[in-house]
């Protein structure tokens, strides 16, 4: 490809002109009829696509980086529903605790029990102080993490404990106790080890903690066996998320 000259000279005065005009500066004299092209990029020189990349939107005020703050706890909240429905299936007297999945035996291969007597109650006192733990804690997971973590969670800490009281021969077991301990301890230990502000509030966790850990004592169906295997659990959980986030 041909490259236009440094300069032209006008005839009519003899004066170096720049190629790119058609009159000269100096005289008025055309010296050409158009001015050459511009040429753009190097000779051969292939023209290279360019990837829109796609880029996050602002925060949002009031939101936390890592932290979806308009996420619903869809998952926390199904956990919660099924303990309630079990509740009302109960209440009807159609059913009994036995039905519903309670643990007051041996489980002699039953262990479809150890999944459900976490859901399953007999006294209000104890769903509310159960499910409200496992709604706050399970909520905060499940903005970080994402609607999975919580439910497994739930089921795994609950299943744990559930079977270690089973195991000690300690019933009736039934109840969240366990599986809001799992949730609490996971948060916790997740917590400590990947952000730790030290100006953080825990008093609210330390309430729960205590309550929980007190109603395992206070309440036979709760159990300190599950709450020592639901804390077990959440503990492992919540290292395990803690890798994860670094």
């Amino acid at each position: 490809m041909s490259q236009p000259d440094l300069f032209v000279v006008c005839k009519n005065c003899g004066s170096e002109v720049s190629p790119y005009v058609t009159e000269c500066p100096y005289c008025g004299q055309r010296v050409r009829k158009r001015a050459p092209k511009i040429e753009r990029g190097g000779e051969g020189e292939p023209r290279k696509r360019t990837r829109k990349t796609r880029s996050l939107p602002k925060l949002r005020r009031g939101e936390i980086p890592g932290i979806a703050a308009d996420t619903r706890p869809y998952g926390t909240a199904v956990l919660i529903l099924i303990s309630l429905v079990a509740t009302i299936a109960w209440s009807t007297g159609e059913v009994t605790l036995i039905d519903l999945g309670a643990i007051y035996g041996p489980i002699d291969g039953e262990w479809w029990r150890v999944i459900a007597a976490p859901f399953v109650h007999n006294n209000a006192g104890y769903q509310f102080i159960a499910l409200s733990a496992v709604g706050v804690f399970g909520t905060a997971l499940e903005r970080r993490f994402g609607w999975y973590v919580p439910v497994a969670l739930f089921l795994a800490a609950g299943a744990a404990g559930a079977a270690l009281s089973a195991a000690t021969k300690m019933w009736p077991t039934m109840g969240a106790n366990g599986a809001a301990l799992g949730l609490l301890t996971a948060w916790y230990v997740e917590y400590r080890l990947t952000r730790n502000d030290d100006d953080a509030d825990l008093i609210g966790l330390i309430v729960f903690a205590a309550v929980l850990f007190g109603l395992s004592v206070a309440w036979p169906p709760a159990t300190i066996a599950a709450a020592v295997g639901g804390t077990a659990v959440g503990a492992v959980g919540g290292f395990a998320l803690a890798q994860r986030s670094r």
